[in-house]
């Protein structure tokens, strides 16, 4: 089956495997296995009841919160999979379980982005990172010249990255200015012949967004884009872009899956020196399937699709995140200066809001005291400092709010 083909032909095998209801109760297992041995041990069964007062507010910027619906309904499942009798953990990638969990997931994402039947999706290994020696070794020839938009340290890194595969031109950096603002798309100087032109579409360290997109100037050039911090919180028209790629541990799913979004007719034009597991081509052959993949991270990420989907779709999930980022840039705004967030408005990121502290000295105080509260992950990159909240799809508002009362009974304390 090509992974090319419209997503209407997935169906779940949902009548072989029946969804199970949430279990109220304990697993029906032993609640102990004793070994043959000197020494004997005892394997407690946990249970599965949970409460949300036993849950962090957590504001990690990758890996990062996940819906509690989807949690427990893994929960759930983690021991015997809608009655297949065993784990996805300990499914064939290759068997009939899995193949309808991969193929749900796809079918999902597809209606979730109204991906073009004329796009392949891909789910890998090895992170955003390793995309960005993927890419050009899949796309480009070694003297082929590609433009980058340096709009934080995530493209720079993607950037410096490409040196090694192709010719890679920089047509605006932000970084004299320390990534906080986006180009003038109209400012542009694009390469004549460029072969794409590459964006990270949310700078996760440094909270810098873009609201649209540019549009490459040549006729064969393509629109590649990072963005893995951003994905699935927004509608987004995948038909402007060429390659669309994301590490799945912010919006959608565990650490360890990568998906790839990219245009079928870009398929199959990888570099000699390209490593198996980097060429596309293989990968689309075998529907994501060559070797083992990160099959329970795939599991994951199905179940948020499916939520995702539950919600009313992603015009939805954004309404949601623009309440959820005005509730906490308001905050700072309001502060009178005690607490800044340096980025232009304009172009402040929805899923990750960075923010100083006037008196620098308080920051550790803060991120100890948020703590107490069971509000965690906080600190600033390392690169930068600071303070910075991620609130993917999955933080609640009931998080942010929380953390802007936090915010006001901080600075009436020490301001």
């Amino acid at each position: 089956m090509s992974m090319t083909m419209s997503a209407a032909i997935f169906k779940p095998a949902t009548t072989q495997f029946p969804a199970a209801a949430f279990p109220t109760t304990t697993l029906s297992r032993p609640s102990f296995i004793t070994c043959s041995s000197s020494t004997t041990t005892t394997f407690q069964t946990p249970s599965l009841s949970t409460t949300t007062a036993d849950r962090l507010f957590n504001f990690a910027a990758g890996p990062a919160t996940l819906p509690e619906s989807v949690l427990l309904k893994a929960q759930s499942e983690l021991y015997n999979w809608r009655g297949s009798g065993m784990s996805v953990m300990e499914m064939s990638h290759r068997g009939k379980e899995f193949l309808s969990i991969i193929q749900k997931a796809e079918s999902d994402l597809r209606t979730l982005l109204n991906i073009p039947s004329d796009y392949s999706v891909l789910f890998l290994q090895g992170g955003a990172t390793t995309q960005f020696a993927a890419i050009p070794l899949n796309i480009c020839k070694p003297d082929d010249v590609v433009d980058f938009v340096v709009t934080g340290s995530w493209c720079d890194k993607a950037f410096k990255e490409a040196n090694k595969y192709c010719k890679p031109k920089s047509i605006w950096s932000g970084k004299s200015e320390k990534y906080t603002k986006i180009p003038s798309f109209d400012l542009l100087e694009q390469t004549p012949g460029a072969r794409y032109l590459h964006i990270c579409a949310n700078e996760t360290i440094h909270g810098v967004e873009f609201k649209d997109y540019p549009t490459p100037i040549n006729e064969n050039e393509v629109l590649v884009a990072d963005m893995s911090s951003n994905f699935c919180s927004k509608p987004v028209d995948v038909s402007r872009f060429g390659v669309i790629y994301a590490g799945a541990q912010k919006n959608v799913g565990p650490s360890g899956v990568t998906i790839v979004i990219i245009k079928s007719d870009l398929i199959g034009n990888a570099q000699p020196i390209t490593p198996v597991m980097l060429d596309y081509k293989i990968h689309a052959d075998n529907n994501s399937l060559y070797n083992t993949p990160p099959c329970y991270g795939i599991y994951m990420c199905g179940l948020v699709f499916e939520d995702l989907i539950a919600q009313g779709g992603l015009s939805e999930v954004e309404k949601k995140n623009i309440k959820k980022a005005g509730i906490l840039y308001n905050a700072i705004d309001e502060s009178k200066g005690f607490y800044r967030c340096p980025v232009e408005k304009n172009v402040r990121s929805l899923m990750n809001v960075p923010f100083t502290l006037a008196k620098s000295e308080l920051e550790a105080e803060f991120i100890k005291e948020a703590a107490k509260e069971k509000m965690v992950q906080l600190k600033g990159h390392r690169s930068v400092g600071g303070m910075r909240a991620s609130i993917y799809n999955a933080m609640p508002l009931a998080g942010v709010e929380k953390l802007v009362a936090f915010m006001k009974d901080f600075q009436a304390k020490h301001d």
